[in-house]
């Protein structure tokens, strides 16, 4: 009997006891790795003793102090350590408690942008199917994930969504990456077209999809070309590292890897690395002194925001990043983790593509290879590789729908920036193993 209101109702999970490293461990004692960092949380793993320390000294000197009222040391800190490392203009920082409070004020911000201009007939957002910015009303409104967002339609926010950058399935044969990456692009200037692009706030872009679709990677060129048609309408380019950034794609910000910067960014999960809950947003400073000279005041706000704990948290996770080299790891380990992949499920006939950057690594199954047809959805094989690979020991993160809410299957990876061959090996021998039980399960193997 409980009396927690589990995601899934009538099932109680395994009650996780303790962190060691890459794993976690079950009342039980079952050890399980944790391929998939949560859900591209863990980057740092669990229990690590320098964070552990900076938080027992934070809540030894003060737990919380409200922002309306003070700031605090480790805010102070962590916004010099982001705003240092930042691409472009973004020199300020937002402190909230998670993705979808980050994404949430992005939106927010973006429209009283315009708003203090007297450019308050700019009222709707663009952004792309296939996509998840989180789950609170606004974000929900610019996400793409059907499944999560069609039963509160109703009650959603206007926004465009025009179709992801996703070259496995969108790619024609005789076009070159760099001519689809453009021609995928081009969609948000004929959507802009449209609607008007005197009526759009801004475009909302994961630059590494993450759980929605399963790490699809921009096609080269195509960030770029989003950035020129942002800044052509006078139109802000908000980009969410939610899940794909601090590190996870083997930079600290996603987006460096193709040489855009955007106006607003969103980050959490990899930034406290699941010690604390914190998230942030980034702004430029033409963004912040618009603010600053108008009203003065941001119109939001949040009781936990500027957490002096979890801010001590994150700060003490990023310093381990950078003083251990984490984020080379994230390369090597990265690329050693494609190959072994490769390896094991390139020639695999029900897997059609593996994909990724850094440790953000998705597997995407199909019916067939060649035609690139999905399984059937009824048979939810990415919720059977999940129910294997636990019961091995190895945490991964599924998805369906990956095609277009309803169709498509593919399995996320994203583990520590601590693992070391023994992991990879593990990992691979691991999802092996569940994909396989799985697919005998459906009668496919």
């Amino acid at each position: 009997m409980t009396h927690v209101f589990h995601r899934t109702c009538g099932a109680t999970p395994p009650t996780a006891v303790k962190g060691d490293g890459c794993y976690i461990v079950d009342a039980d004692g079952k050890r399980y790795l944790d391929a998939s960092g949560g859900a591209a949380v863990s980057c740092l793993g669990h229990s690590h003793p320098k964070v552990i320390q900076a938080i027992k000294d934070q809540v030894d000197a003060i737990a919380f102090a409200h922002t309306g009222f003070f700031t605090n040391d480790p805010v102070e800190k962590l916004a010099d350590f982001l705003v240092e490392r930042a691409p472009g203009d973004l020199n300020y920082v937002y402190f909230v408690s998670g993705g979808s409070e980050a994404t949430e004020a992005a939106l927010k911000l973006a429209y009283q942008y315009f708003w203090e201009k007297g450019d308050g007939q700019r009222r709707r957002f663009i952004a792309r199917r296939q996509s998840y910015h989180g789950n609170t009303l606004g974000a929900l409104a610019v996400g793409g994930n059907m499944w999560r967002r069609d039963q509160f339609a109703p009650i959603l926010i206007d926004a465009q969504h025009i179709s992801p950058c996703y070259a496995y399935r969108e790619k024609r044969d005789d076009e070159s990456l760099e001519e689809y990456g453009r021609r995928a692009a081009d969609e948000l200037e004929a959507s802009l077209q449209e609607v008007g692009p005197e009526t759009v706030v801004a475009f909302v872009a994961e630059p590494v999809v993450g759980a929605t679709a399963g790490a699809l990677v921009p096609a080269p060129g195509y960030l770029k070309r989003i950035r020129e048609i942002c800044d052509r309408h006078g139109i802000l380019l908000i980009l969410d590292e939610v899940m794909c950034g601090m590190g996870r794609t083997g930079t600290l910000f996603a987006c460096e890897q193709d040489g855009i910067a955007p106006d607003i960014l969103a980050t959490a999960k990899g930034l406290g690395a699941g010690y604390q809950p914190i998230g942030a947003m980034l702004c430029t400073t033409e963004i912040y002194e618009t603010i600053r000279d108008g009203s003065g005041f941001f119109q939001h706000g949040h009781t936990y925001m500027g957490h002096p704990t979890a801010a001590a948290a994150a700060l003490a996770v990023q310093q381990v990043i950078e003083e251990d080299d984490l984020l080379a790891n994230v390369r090597k380990r990265g690329a050693q983790l494609m190959e072994r992949l490769t390896a094991r499920f390139g020639n695999h006939p029900l897997v059609g593509d593996i994909r990724g950057r850094g440790l953000f690594i998705g597997i995407e199954l199909v019916a067939d290879r060649g035609t690139k047809e999905p399984l059937d959805p009824a048979l939810k094989i990415h919720a059977a590789i999940k129910k294997h690979a636990m019961a091995q020991g190895l945490m991964c993160y599924p998805g369906g729908g990956t095609i277009d809410g309803k169709r498509g299957n593919h399995i996320l990876l994203a583990p520590p920036f601590i693992i070391d061959d023994s992991h990879v090996e593990e990992i691979v021998e691991k999802l092996g193993n569940a994909v396989d039980a799985a697919l005998a399960d459906a009668g496919l193997a």
